[in-house]
């Protein structure tokens, strides 16, 4: 594995060795690497010549500093797991490499009413800040295909849209992989790191409430069923509970009745102990 630090070395070498039916894998990360991030690797090595791995933590997506300031890095880890895995190129830039202008300076983009529901309601500007690295990321990387987890699902809605209104989903094809469980079923992520082993055990309630609506979905109002949630993780300790919705999965538009046709998902975020942790699952 090659580890490039510039934009500009990275885009040396890259012209050095591509061809013109030379297909690139990028997966983009902020670190903290775990098997769902090795999965989308993985699916990178299946399909490409080239996989390229990105680890940065962005600044601009995170609605606190404190969040910002505690998100954990584990650089000498990840590195080694991508060395175990032969990934070919890591891209390890700096804040001023991505953002030489300056923070302030950001390009707004016009992603429409999904940057105002669920994260976008409870984190105003994240998504702004999402879209801001992933373009950067892109214009420098130049993939052919993006790999992303299903687990950030409205974040794959917003990349999606990002592509298609800067014209890049005519070179760029988004794959989304799916969500990574333990074997206890609790999502993994990197935030996990901040969890204590008790705080493990008490964040599968999300997985499992998730499960619960779907068992469910036909037999019991969704309001009922969401109130219902809310409830129980409040009982155990979740606070604040950002969201428990059912909504379109096209969309994501909350709903309050189903037809029973309309790929439907549910979706979770909620505090425990200052941490935030999300999940979903698809009910049709």
């Amino acid at each position: 594995m090659i580890l490039f630090k510039t934009a500009e070395q990275l885009k040396i070498h890259l012209n050095s060795i591509k061809k013109s039916t030379t297909k690139i894998g990028f997966v983009p990360t902020m670190g903290a690497l775990h098997e769902g991030h090795l999965s989308l690797l993985a699916m990178s090595k299946e399909e490409c010549d080239i996989t390229i791995c990105s680890i940065f933590v962005n600044p601009t997506q995170f609605n606190e500093t404190k969040d910002f300031e505690l998100y954990p890095v584990t650089m000498e880890h990840d590195i080694l797991l991508l060395e175990k895995i032969k990934c070919d190129l890591l891209f390890l830039p700096s804040v001023t490499e991505i953002y030489p202008e300056g923070k302030p300076l950001l390009t707004q983009y016009p992603i429409g009413p999904i940057e105002t529901l669920l994260e976008g309601s409870f984190r105003p500007g994240h998504f702004q800040g999402v879209c801001n690295v992933v373009h950067r990321l892109l214009k420098i990387v130049q993939p052919q295909v993006l790999f992303m987890g299903q687990k950030d699902y409205q974040q794959c809605m917003v990349i999606q849209k990002l592509l298609e209104i800067t014209h890049l989903n005519t070179t760029i094809k988004l794959n989304i992989g799916a969500t990574l469980r333990a074997a206890s079923g609790l999502a993994l992520s990197s935030r996990n790191l901040r969890l204590s082993e008790a705080d493990k055990q008490k964040a599968l309630a999300i997985a499992q409430s998730l499960a619960f609506i779907k068992q469910n979905i036909n037999s019991s109002p969704i309001a009922a069923l969401e109130e219902k949630v809310r409830f129980q993780l409040a009982t155990l300790g979740f606070d604040p509970i950002d969201y428990v919705c059912v909504a379109n999965a096209h969309t994501l538009e909350p709903i309050t009745e189903w037809d029973h046709e309309t790929p439907i998902i549910a979706l979770i975020a909620a505090f425990l102990n200052g941490i935030r942790l999300i999940d979903n699952i698809s009910l049709n």
